[in-house]
């Protein structure tokens, strides 16, 4: 069996692992590909190539040729996969499954995450109970920011802001009333923290910015579910609590496993996805939702459920049964050197 990734997260090394591991004994093939030719998780592929500089339908067309050319069973994609998931019946015409949510508009939805929580207080709205949204505001200019801004400050929360659009935590920052301090500059992130004066700023430059989300920052705890699916039937969902620097608690989290229920019931998104939430004052606020893979999910293989092959089975239409996962686990990870193979690259 012929699987691709195309460009994804380093962390993909894990997931490329844990399939050639399958619990079948089933031989696969792991072809990978990237713009960047150093990307580490090349070197783990059986098949590497460099891909071509370019997006949309012109990056689908180089999609539907490489998996002809060299025979690809299933594609696993993370990069353009919205639009991937509009061409499904283009790849499947060729004999390729893809392991991404079929329904393109619920997958725009939830690339958009003023959309992806305007959806979700919409279906409470009309009686569902799925999980609390933090209060936010979209703006995309410096006096809409600096109204959304009070008015969060009026209610009473700590202010951060993040694009609507983006992966991760990309372009997040929180404001500080201040930074004054030797404590705050040297122990406290401070990357992620500048004056709510120099946010104006810089944001002030511009007379229309891309779209951002001020919202309240969340202080507690933030938990990423990692969940494996059909359209009818969620058959996991693993909550690992983001600890002390690098360490990571994997727990049978009543409340977060049934919030993960709830949200399949009304999105049915199959194979995996991710739920991002974080505590504030002990309520579990939705961060995101990601329709694939996280990248930390190799964490939650740890309870002995092999996610990603467990979604290829799905993709396939085959049966994975009941799920015991085995929780109560605490784990990190160290750093790890690599002499990069120079003649990799086909």
């Amino acid at each position: 069996m012929r699987i691709w990734f195309n460009r994804w997260f380093t962390t993909v090394t894990h997931f490329m692992e844990l399939i050639r591991r399958n619990e079948d004994g089933r031989r696969v093939e792991i072809f990978g590909t990237h713009s960047n030719k150093d990307a580490l998780y090349l070197q783990y592929c059986d098949y590497a190539f460099t891909e071509p500089a370019v997006s949309g339908e012109e990056y689908i067309e180089f999609c539907l040729e490489f998996c002809q050319k060299h025979k690809i069973d299933i594609f696993i994609p993370r990069k353009e996969n919205t639009a991937i998931a509009k061409r499904l019946a283009d790849f499947e015409g060729i004999g390729v499954k893809v392991l991404v949510c079929p329904d393109s508009e619920l997958m725009e939805t939830l690339d958009n995450k003023a959309a992806a929580y305007h959806s979700i207080m919409q279906k409470e709205e009309d009686g569902a109970e799925l999980v609390s949204i933090p209060d936010f505001y979209v703006v995309n200019n410096i006096k809409d920011f600096k109204t959304a801004y009070q008015c969060l400050k009026d209610k009473g929360h700590k202010v951060c802001f993040k694009p609507v659009v983006g992966e991760g935590a990309t372009g997040f920052r929180i404001i500080e009333d201040s930074i004054e301090s030797i404590d705050q500059l040297f122990k406290r992130a401070s990357s992620r923290r500048l004056p709510y004066h120099y946010a104006c700023e810089i944001l002030g430059q511009e007379e229309v910015f891309p779209d951002l989300m001020v919202m309240e920052y969340l202080e507690g705890p933030e938990f990423s579910i990692d969940c494996v699916a059909s359209d009818e039937q969620l058959y996991a969902a693993i909550p690992r609590m983001k600890g002390n620097g690098r360490v990571r608690e994997i727990l049978d989290h009543h409340e977060l496993i049934q919030l993960a229920h709830r949200f399949h019931h009304h999105f049915p998104i199959p194979y995996i996805f991710n739920i991002q939430v974080k505590y504030n004052q002990g309520i579990p606020k939705l961060l995101e939702i990601n329709p694939r893979m996280s990248g930390g999910m190799h964490f939650s293989c740890l309870t002995g459920l092999n996610l990603p092959y467990l979604a290829i089975k799905l993709l396939l239409g085959e049966e994975i049964g009941q799920l015991k996962p085995v929780f109560g686990i605490r784990a990190s990870h160290l750093e790890k050197e690599m002499i990069l193979n120079k003649d990799l690259l086909a």
